[in-house]
């Protein structure tokens, strides 16, 4: 009976570490990490921009990404200022939010070294928008205290999706562009530690 009661009390204290594990935060690494997109203009003129900063974090299986969209670096400062006022309105609209649950045996659960395919809905709000979108990552455990999340497949996102059409129209016309491409292929790599 000694011996039952010694066990039922050692599995109870593997099953409060692992859930302790699990509720840990995990953080955003800004400075290790980049999510980008690429602009098309004049049909096949492709250039990339990212966003200088990001932030988030992974806990109790609900991973959150932050992105103040002022952040926006294309390389050339005027258009920063006219994709920030005339595309993104973050006067009205500072941040991009995406929002996903995330199964343990999928991220936090790996082994140093290990990496699994993930598909994953999850919900993005961007102009005032909200959608939920379907994402498929590569999640790695590069160590003890560090998992990276990276794009298997870029994210497409449509402009008339998220109401963001008006503002291509508008960026078009100022820089007497004959098209801007409508659609925006989005790629990210996020390192996340504890």
């Amino acid at each position: 009976m000694k011996d039952y009661r010694v066990s039922l009390w050692f599995i109870g204290l593997l099953s409060c570490l692992s859930m302790s594990l699990q509720a840990q935060e995990w953080s955003i690494e800004p400075a290790k990490s980049r999510v980008s997109f690429i602009s098309i203009k004049k049909q096949d003129n492709a250039e990339v921009h990212h966003f200088a900063k990001v932030s988030g974090s992974l806990e109790s299986g609900v991973f959150k990404l932050t992105i103040p969209l002022n952040s926006v670096v294309t390389n050339i400062e005027i258009r920063d200022e006219r994709m920030k006022n005339f595309l993104f309105e973050v006067a009205k609209f500072p941040r991009l939010e995406l929002i996903a649950n995330v199964k343990p045996e999928d991220a936090v659960n790996l082994k140093v070294g290990q990496s699994r395919l993930v598909s994953l809905s999850a919900d993005l709000t961007l102009h005032g928008v909200s959608k939920t979108i379907e994402v498929e990552v590569m999640v790695a455990r590069l160590a003890e205290d560090r998992i990276q999340v990276a794009s298997f497949k870029p994210i497409v996102i449509r402009a008339g999706d998220f109401a963001l059409d008006v503002g291509v129209a508008k960026l078009k016309e100022i820089a007497s562009l004959s098209s801007i491409s409508n659609a925006v292929p989005v790629t990210f790599v996020l390192s996340l530690t504890k």
